[in-house]
């Protein structure tokens, strides 16, 4: 049965595959099969035939991790259209591995060296539940990230999220968060303005600051304590080998 109802959500009517929403789906019948097994166990059989199944034809294509200097460029490019905010985001995402819902919906301005925290900026990860309280500078003063708190220094405040939308609204006459189609479409535009190709997509940001770290060597555990993630599994997504890595790790290895 279980076959039968993956081959038949697995093929369109119009003969088209759509690989992508029937492993979607599988998982989460196979998650409802647990979760009405462990609320009606003498109704529903303990073995779960939705577990092991033999699903193919889909493979998730991995985001294409955005680097330094292209960062540089988007956020040059954003500072240049008059949207700085895009630049903005942009950066909190390389540096802090905060998401995009996170950034346009939650993060405010008393979370950035707050009276009781003036050396931190506290980012939260709403998909793991995860507040990490992020210092901004060494115990000798030393500034962590000089660009991006440079940045958060000198942007004017005007509302009460940091990210906020750079021209009034032209009813209310006041700076509105940004809607996150909008924005999108606007990361496009001025993704296009930086000469970065379409393939780069916004989460690649997160993908690229979690490279840049574990080209800088930080272990598992500090990758986890700066993304919020609680598995050491879940970070290794985003830190695609590099080329950089390769070569700390010979070069280890032949120390060794």
């Amino acid at each position: 049965m279980a076959d039968m109802l993956y081959a038949k959500i697995r093929v369109r009517s119009d003969g088209k595959e759509r690989g992508r929403t029937a492993v979607l789906a599988m998982g989460v019948v196979r998650k409802a099969w647990t979760v009405a097994w462990r609320s009606r166990d003498d109704a529903v059989p303990a073995k779960n035939p939705f577990v092991d199944m033999d699903l193919y034809g889909y493979q998730a294509k991995r985001s294409r991790p955005v680097r330094r200097g292209e960062l540089n460029r988007f956020v040059a490019a954003a500072d240049a259209a008059g949207e700085p905010s895009l630049g903005t985001a942009a950066m909190i995402v390389f540096y802090f591995l905060q998401l995009q819902t996170d950034i346009l919906g939650r993060l405010s301005w008393t979370h950035y060296r707050s009276a009781e925290k003036p050396n931190h900026i506290q980012i939260f990860h709403n998909k793991t539940g995860v507040l990490v309280d992020v210092p901004l500078y060494n115990e000798d003063g030393t500034c962590l990230w000089p660009e991006i708190v440079a940045r958060l220094d000198s942007a004017p405040r005007k509302g009460g999220l940091i990210v906020t939308g750079d021209l009034p609204d032209r009813t209310r006459k006041i700076c509105l968060p940004w809607e996150i189609d909008y924005f999108r479409h606007r990361f496009a535009a001025i993704r296009l303005a930086a000469g970065i190709g379409p393939e780069v997509k916004f989460m690649g940001l997160r993908h690229g600051g979690n490279v840049e770290a574990a080209d800088a060597g930080l272990t598992d555990a500090q990758m986890r304590a700066l993304s919020g993630h609680k598995t050491v599994q879940a970070p290794l997504r985003y830190a695609q080998a590099s080329d950089e890595q390769s070569r700390v790790g010979g070069s280890e290895k032949t120390a060794g």
